[in-house]
This record gives C-alpha cells, sequence and structure tokens, in this order.
C-alpha cells in the first residue's frame, strides 16, 4: 500500500473520527446517567454534549473533503498546515463541550482555527483549481 496518496488526510480522519466517536459516547454517557431515553431533558450540560458533538458532526466531514482534495491537487505542503490547524481547533472546541467548567475561549479558538483551516483549504484548492 505504498501508492496511497492521502496520508495525511487519512491520519487525520484517523484521528478526527477517533474524536468524533469520543464526543458521541460522551453523549450517550451523560444520557445514560440521567435516564434520559431521548433529547436532552432540558439539562443545560447535556445540551452543551449534544451540541458539541452535533458541532463536530457538522464540521468535520467537509473539511476532511476538503484537505483530500487540497492534498491530492497541491501536495502535502498544504495539506499537512490545514490538518494541524483543523485538528488543533476540533480538539479545543471538543474540549469546551466535553468538560463542564472549561474556559470559553476553548469554544472561541476552537471555531477560530476550525475556520481558518477550511478557509485555507478553499483559498488552496481554488489555486489549485485555477492556476
Amino acid at each position: 500500500m505504498t501508492d496511497f496518496p492521502l496520508y495525511i488526510t487519512a491520519w487525520s480522519s484517523l484521528i478526527l473520527g477517533a474524536l468524533l466517536l469520543f464526543l458521541a459516547y460522551r453523549v450517550s454517557s451523560e444520557r445514560r446517567s440521567k435516564h434520559i431515553v431521548l433529547g436532552d431533558n432540558a439539562d443545560k450540560i447535556t445540551i452543551k454534549k449534544i451540541r458539541g458533538h452535533g458541532n463536530a458532526a457538522e464540521q468535520i466531514p467537509m473539511a476532511l473533503i476538503l484537505l483530500g482534495l487540497v492534498e491530492y491537487l497541491q501536495g502535502s505542503t498544504y495539506a499537512l498546515i490545514i490538518a494541524i490547524v483543523l485538528i488543533a481547533g476540533r480538539l479545543m472546541h471538543a474540549t469546551y463541550f466535553s468538560f463542564d467548567g472549561t474556559h470559553w475561549r476553548f469554544r472561541l479558538y476552537g471555531m477560530g482555527l476550525t475556520y481558518i483551516a477550511q478557509l485555507l483549504a478553499l483559498l488552496a484548492l481554488l489555486r489549485a483549481l485555477v492556476f
């Protein structure tokens, strides 16, 4: 399997997939511990964990698609920078939503890095397609 061209995207998918699974487990555990069968039972901590998982599920797939296209079309240098920024952002964001009492800046900076990574990926993809 030496001719696989998307190592950075594969590693990023492994890390972010594990993070998404962790966040889903946190939601399930929270619901189970509070005997919530469906929804959030208007519990603020449960709502926070559900939204943390939901945000990850909303952001990670497109970011990985963009990362894979950038790695394929532009090479590993661009992809590595984007992957580092993306993973750092998602880890910061997940930290805020997973652990009660975490400072709100983790959420702010985590989303900021996620947006920066996606913007960099879009610009690199545009560069590959236009130039």
